[in-house]
């Protein structure tokens, strides 16, 4: 219990001293089987991340049992070189279905309620917090001042989520559910809202699952049609600045790219996956996908954006990275002048 407390007590140190200070280093990633041996923290750590967003998949329960849920999130917390990170970057998150539920579970799963409480509590959110306001757990995060400030909007992507349609095509687990939405009615209003009243420089949305992927038979934004093109309308009209997207679920890392109308630069989806445990087929090396920029990476891996505010004009450095300081992909996204 002392243990417990003095984790909770860093975690909330942290925060304060990170909140207001000027964001250069934000790591992120999805899909960390707690039981495992092999975890990738210290590498994470080595980084120096000032901010850590988990993705989904923060631990593998699949579950109704809220006890065994709370227990694996416990072994994820107190993990020693996890609780180096807490002790020197703040942590956010939202989760995907192993975390929520179970496997590949939308807005059905029973416990939802239940698990969202355990999500929150291995997070260490303050009980005033807005996220225990509504329901789901998407949360907006705001980090820096003046003109440099960035904002991170974490959706939810599994509590209010329509059903999936399994595929007749051998190939693919899923296709298109024509009329199923993703996030909500309250989660739109509250993200476009957030998009439109934002006065960061940089807008990083976290979604637990691919949005500009299309191609693969998978769980993706795509599944649910009028919930993608949706989005894509809101951000054509709202033209939030220096917008992109960071995704996990798929165990593998790739970015994607690809032209929305009436924004003003192309909208990017950096995927990093997974933590622990990644593809092992070698024919996920033809896997198609249509928006990708740059290699599908097969590794255990984590994702790191290197922010420079040097100039008028700021950029993200996209890096996907691995263990013992491998780095196996790296872009630059370069936006708008901040004025």
């Amino acid at each position: 219990m002392k243990k417990m407390t003095l984790i909770i007590a860093i975690c909330i140190a942290v925060q304060i001293s990170f909140a207001q200070k000027q964001i250069t280093k934000i790591a992120f990633g999805s899909c960390s089987e707690e039981e495992r041996k092999e975890q990738m923290w210290s590498d994470i750590v080595a980084q120096a991340p000032q901010l850590w967003i988990w993705l989904g998949d923060n631990i593998y329960a699949d579950t109704h049992d809220m006890n065994f849920l709370r227990a694996q999130y416990q072994k994820q917390k107190e993990n020693t070189d996890y609780q180096k990170l807490i002790a020197t970057c703040l942590i956010i998150g939202t989760w995907d279905d192993h975390d929520y539920g179970i496997n590949d579970s939308g807005k059905n799963y029973s416990r939802k309620k239940e698990s969202k409480e355990e999500m929150l509590r291995f997070l260490d959110v303050p009980a005033n917090d807005p996220v225990r306001k509504h329901e789901g757990v998407y949360s907006a995060h705001t980090y820096g001042s003046g003109e440099k400030k960035v904002k991170v909007l974490l959706l939810d992507t599994r509590y209010f989520r329509d059903t999936l349609f399994k595929s007749d095509d051998p190939t693919k687990r899923y296709t298109a559910n024509p009329t199923g939405d993703v996030l909500g009615e309250a989660q739109w209003n509250w993200l476009e809202n957030e998009l439109k009243n934002s006065e960061a420089a940089i807008h990083i949305i976290g979604s637990s699952i691919q949005f500009v992927a299309e191609d693969h038979g998978y769980e993706k934004w795509a599944n649910f049609p009028i919930a993608r093109e949706r989005m894509i309308k809101m951000l054509g009209r709202v033209k939030p600045r220096n917008t992109f997207i960071i995704s996990g679920d798929r165990h593998i890392a790739e970015i994607s790219a690809m032209k929305i109308p009436g924004l003003p630069y192309e909208l990017c989806d950096f995927t990093s996956s997974g933590l622990t445990h990644t593809w092992s087929d070698s024919g996920m090396d033809s896997e198609i996908n249509s928006h990708r920029v740059g290699d599908l990476i097969i590794q255990k891996t984590f994702g790191m954006l290197l922010i420079d505010w040097s100039t008028g004009q700021p950029s993200v450095k996209l890096q996907v990275r691995g263990y013992r300081n491998a780095l196996y992909e790296e872009r630059v996204l370069k936006f708008e002048s901040v004025k």
